[in-house]
């Protein structure tokens, strides 16, 4: 008569993630570089579940499908840059210094996330059809706009600011400035033949960028 063998009792546990949010998180910054290197279409969930040592599975009960990942990809971009500038803590700050402040994190921050870039370029592709289903996107970027706009106004007040500008059309400026800088690098700097990566250019365009502002907004 044959013996019920015992059970192994060296039999490895089921693995649950112990901690879920860090969890989430790093499949976000994963994806997030998947997504800027390969484009929604060419995104693999099979890569981003290897690569965060996760499982599809896994990724689509936190996150629904590969859309809906990509989705909270950008959300979490958005939240990053905004969450930046809130630190920046400008308040106490006079209007000048302070809005040189704000171009230089983002002139920073731009250059060195240059995966929000690429996705910012991604999604505008898209022509912003996944940012539009956001829930929370518009809410984020309401903040950007509050920022520029109490900064601009306290300069009006003080007369070191000239009137009638747009605070969205400044923050516009802003942007520009410092997203051409990551996204048009590599292709401006093969067509000149001068790398505008290095030390020195990028120190040089930071500071020519928040030149442009200031003069652009300055009442003298």
């Amino acid at each position: 008569m044959s013996q019920v063998k015992p059970a192994r009792k060296d039999r490895e546990p089921s693995k649950r993630p112990q901690d879920p949010d860090g969890t989430r998180q790093d499949i976000l910054e994963t994806a997030s570089r998947e997504f800027a290197l390969n484009g929604l279409s060419g995104a693999r969930i099979d890569e981003i579940a290897a690569r965060t040592k996760s499982s599809k599975r896994m990724i689509y009960y936190y996150f629904g499908d590969k859309e809906g990942l990509y989705l909270r990809a950008l959300e979490n971009a958005y939240r990053t840059v905004r969450e930046g500038e809130d630190d920046l803590d400008t308040d106490g700050l006079p209007p000048v210094e302070a809005l040189r402040r704000l171009v230089e994190f983002t002139f920073d921050h731009h250059h060195e996330h240059e995966d929000f870039i690429r996705m910012v370029m991604i999604e505008n592709i898209h022509h912003g059809e996944y940012l539009e289903r956001s829930d929370v996107i518009s809410g984020l970027n309401v903040t950007a706009i509050d920022h520029i706009a109490s900064i601009y106004r306290r300069g009006v007040e003080e007369g070191v600011f000239r009137p009638g500008l747009d605070p969205l059309e400044l923050h516009w400026q802003v942007s520009a400035l410092c997203f051409f800088n990551v996204s048009n690098r590599a292709t401006f700097s093969k067509i000149f033949g001068r790398d505008i990566g290095t030390t020195d250019h990028q120190r040089r365009l930071r500071d020519n960028a928040v030149e442009m502002i200031l003069k652009f907004v300055s009442a003298g």
